[in-house]
């Protein structure tokens, strides 16, 4: 394990110490016990892309690594709320490869590696990467959320995540599917799902997209899916 990672993972028990401490509350009357309902969970968020690598982009310019950073962080501050512990791939416009590392190329392979170990090695319950789509045709819209099939929880989490996109932002019929050749997904050892929130190359999609009003709409959809999940809803059959 790589010196980031070990420290990594000694911050996250540390702070998961301190999230017990500060959140857990007896009541001296009751002698009930009190928590909040994320309490003890841990999360990683993976906020797509980032440095120089921008990934998909709008006719305006608006950068995919811009927005999914932007939801990710109010997604971090819903689930931290709840009582989550939340570990974030980055919080500012960077990657994860190292900075000596040259070429285009080996930074995304080390970049998409060091995502993987993140969410591996940092003993997280749930993992979820945001993502922005975009194809030549401007027809295109709406959010999706992806799966892989290897680990059995996926599907019940990208399913109650889609089911709340398709309530809250009431733009979209698309349900949740799984896939095979993403990364990130094939390789995480932890349940997790990819939400692609939009797509770019749609001109009026990408334009609420750039509003906070509509990414936190998105993020509270992602939110609440997270929150079905852990509560042990019975799994959407849509």
């Amino acid at each position: 394990m790589s010196k980031w990672l070990k420290g990594g993972a000694f911050a996250a028990g540390f702070l998961l110490l301190l999230f017990y401490i500060q959140f857990q509350f007896v009541s001296t009357d009751s002698g009930s016990l009190w928590s909040l309902p994320l309490s003890g969970k841990i999360i990683v968020i993976d906020a797509g892309h980032g440095g120089m690598d921008g990934g998909a982009s709008s006719k305006q310019g608006l950068l995919e690594k811009e927005v999914s950073l932007e939801i990710s962080l109010i997604l971090r501050d819903y689930l931290q709320e709840a009582g989550a512990l939340v570990v974030m791939s980055r919080v500012e416009d960077t990657d994860l490869a190292d900075p000596s590392t040259k070429g285009v190329r080996n930074r995304k392979v080390q970049d998409l590696k060091r995502r993987v170990q993140l969410v591996n090695e940092t003993g997280a319950d749930l993992f979820l990467s945001l993502h922005l789509n975009a194809i030549p045709s401007p027809r295109w819209s709406g959010a999706q959320t992806f799966y892989n099939r290897a680990i059995e929880e996926n599907e019940k989490v990208a399913k109650f995540i889609q089911e709340e996109i398709r309530t809250n932002l009431e733009n979209t019929d698309r349900l949740a599917k799984p896939i095979n050749n993403v990364y990130l997904l094939k390789h995480a050892q932890i349940p997790g799902a990819l939400v692609e929130v939009g797509f770019l190359s749609n001109p009026t999609e990408a334009e609420m997209l750039d509003t906070k009003a509509y990414q936190q709409k998105v993020a509270v959809s992602i939110y609440q899916g997270i929150m079905r999940y852990f509560t042990n809803e019975p799994v959407p059959t849509s």
